[in-house]
Parts: C-alpha cells; sequence; structure tokens
C-alpha cells in the first residue's frame, strides 16, 4: 500500500522579545558571534546592519554559516527533539538531526534589531492520515513488534510548521 514519507521543517524564530531562557542563550551568544564576525567583512565598520553588509561587502553571505557554530551547543540541548512541537499528550517528539541557522537582520548599532532563525528539519515519518488540522504519523521502523502495527503520534499543525518534503513509498515504509 503506498503511503506518504514527509519530512517536516519548523522555523524557530528568535528575538529580542523572546522569553524562553534558551532563546535568550541562543540570542546573546549568536549576537555576540555576529559582532565578531562581521568585523572580517567589514573592519572600518562603514556598514553597521546585516543588511548593508549583505549589499556592500562580497561573500558577506557568509556571515550565516560564520555565525551557525554559536547555537551548536544549544542545539545539543534539544537532545534531538523539536523544541515547541508537543503531540496531543503533550511530549516533545519530533525528531530532528539537520537544521539550516539564518540571521534574518541585525544591526551593530542596536542589539535589538537582531533577528535569527533556526529551520528544524525533521526525521521521515509516515503519514498515516489529517484528522482536521493534525497529522498523525509514524517514524520509519517504528513498530512495537510484529502484531501491533506502527507506533503513531498525532500533532496539531502549527504556524511555523509544515512538510518539507514528501515522497511516495510503495514497499511497507522504506524510503
Amino acid at each position: 500500500m503506498e503511503k506518504p514519507i514527509i519530512r517536516l521543517l519548523y522555523r524557530k524564530i528568535i528575538n529580542v522579545a523572546s522569553n524562553d531562557a534558551w532563546e535568550k542563550l541562543v540570542f546573546e551568544d549568536t549576537y555576540k558571534e555576529f559582532l565578531m564576525q562581521a568585523q572580517t567583512f567589514d573592519p572600518e565598520r562603514k556598514y553597521p546592519t546585516f543588511a548593508h553588509l549583505l549589499h556592500s561587502v562580497p561573500g558577506a553571505d557568509r556571515l550565516h554559516f560564520l555565525v551557525g557554530p554559536s547555537v551548536v551547543g544549544y542545539l545539543k540541548q534539544l537532545n534531538g527533539k523539536m523544541p515547541d512541537i508537543i503531540n496531543v499528550v503533550d511530549k516533545h517528539f519530533m525528531p530532528f538531526k539537520n537544521y539550516r541557522f539564518e540571521i534574518i537582520n541585525s544591526d551593530r548599532r542596536d542589539k535589538a534589531v537582531h533577528r535569527v532563525a533556526i529551520n528544524f528539519i525533521s526525521e521521515p515519518f509516515v503519514w498515516h492520515s489529517t484528522i482536521n488540522d493534525r497529522l498523525l504519523v509514524s517514524a520509519i521502523g517504528g513498530k512495537a513488534d510484529e502484531n501491533d502495527g506502527d507506533l503513531t503520534e498525532m500533532f496539531v499543525m502549527q504556524p511555523f510548521l509544515s512538510i518539507f518534503s514528501i515522497k511516495q513509498s510503495t514497499d511497507d515504509h522504506a524510503i
């Protein structure tokens, strides 16, 4: 039986208004790293904003890549589960291994302008059904035992969560 295999993407935006302790630490460390890395591209400080740097300095788009490692330790604290995404029994469940870090905006003169995103990409799931605003999925190979069927998770689709990729599988959950 043909079942879709999906991967989800959750875009976590972090800015000065973020209230969670983890988010505040990510905000502070990415801003400090941005300040340090921006000096490489603009030692004379002619271009104070991220947008000005991108527009005026060749190679400044590498700042995403150069600032990104400042979040690795914080991502490890998540133990491979996406933040904010919970199932219908209030448990974090969505596994991720891959992510993309992005600087949305920043300004070396005004910390309040600093805004980043971490785009979490889930591991593959079998998509069994959609019930109203909820998706019913199971992990690839996620069986309790041979007679029990697939172990499932149900969760609500929410803002900044979307289907990242989809493909059809014809042979019992193979990718």
